[in-house]
């Protein structure tokens, strides 16, 4: 229980209001319930968008799916993707106590609610995950099939970031770490790694890291000028038209 509630405040940093839906932007959406596997009830949204495959997004650390609307609205209309985006447990209107092990069945619970709910097949559904996210989709894509893989703001693993920000944690060995680096090469689809070049909170040696353990195919974008929270703001236009390509490919 000591480390559960240290970590909330040190890894985990959820927030219970909702700030706005995608209502306010204009974009058509339901409000989606569902349930983890140890019962806990998990909120969320999809974003429709007729004949596109869908992004499965796996937020950072912070705050809750409501901060995350204007990145969203623009990943909707320039990238051409229906998105399912959700909050892990004790995040935003998601019920139950954060922790390690929760965030994994809550990642499992949303890729198994599109398959069984929405009908949409594995290879449809783009994993997407930012900072603290991409140690869920990174497991979550060794297990099930999926169209890519897309790491954004990618850290190395709990140990090395423990070093970074909790050094009084050094020897500390969670019983579900997260580890992207140990795990990305288990990938068998195409992986996409996104970092800025000054990402003040995640170093981007680690996203170099990370992208040279994957199995091709893969991709790397360093952003000029980016910092951690700022990606999509600082790649502006070139930063959704590779996403589009790397998807869709040069038609798109």
């Amino acid at each position: 229980m000591f480390w559960e509630i240290s970590e909330k405040g040190i890894v985990f940093f959820p927030d219970p209001v909702l700030i706005g839906s995608p209502g306010d932007y204009e974009l058509e959406y339901e409000e989606v319930w569902f349930t983890a596997e140890d019962g806990v009830r998990l909120h969320g949204w999809w974003v429709p968008q007729e004949g596109c495959p869908t992004f499965l997004w796996f937020h950072g650390n912070a705050g809750n799916i409501s901060h995350r609307l204007d990145n969203l609205k623009w990943l909707w209309k320039l990238v051409g993707v229906q998105i399912f985006i959700f909050d892990y447990r004790e995040y935003g209107r998601s019920e139950g106590r954060i922790s390690r092990e929760g965030t994994y069945k809550d990642a499992a619970a949303a890729y198994r609610y599109l398959t069984d709910s929405r009908k949409i097949s594995g290879p449809e559904i783009i994993l997407f995950g930012r900072s603290l996210g991409t140690a869920l989709v990174t497991e979550l894509a060794t297990r099930v099939p999926c169209r890519s893989l897309i790491l954004e703001s990618a850290f190395t693993n709990s140990a090395e970031m423990a070093r970074l920000y909790a050094p009084f944690f050094f020897d500390w060995r969670p019983k579900v770490p997260y580890d992207n680096l140990g795990k990305i090469g288990q990938v068998k689809a195409p992986v996409l790694v996104i970092h800025g070049a000054h990402d003040e909170i995640i170093p981007v040696e680690m996203g170099r890291r990370v992208f040279a353990a994957a199995p091709e195919p893969k991709e790397l974008y360093i952003i000029p000028g980016a910092h951690h929270n700022d990606t999509y703001l600082i790649g502006g236009t070139a930063y959704f038209k590779r996403l589009r390509t790397f998807l869709y490919g040069q038609r798109g």
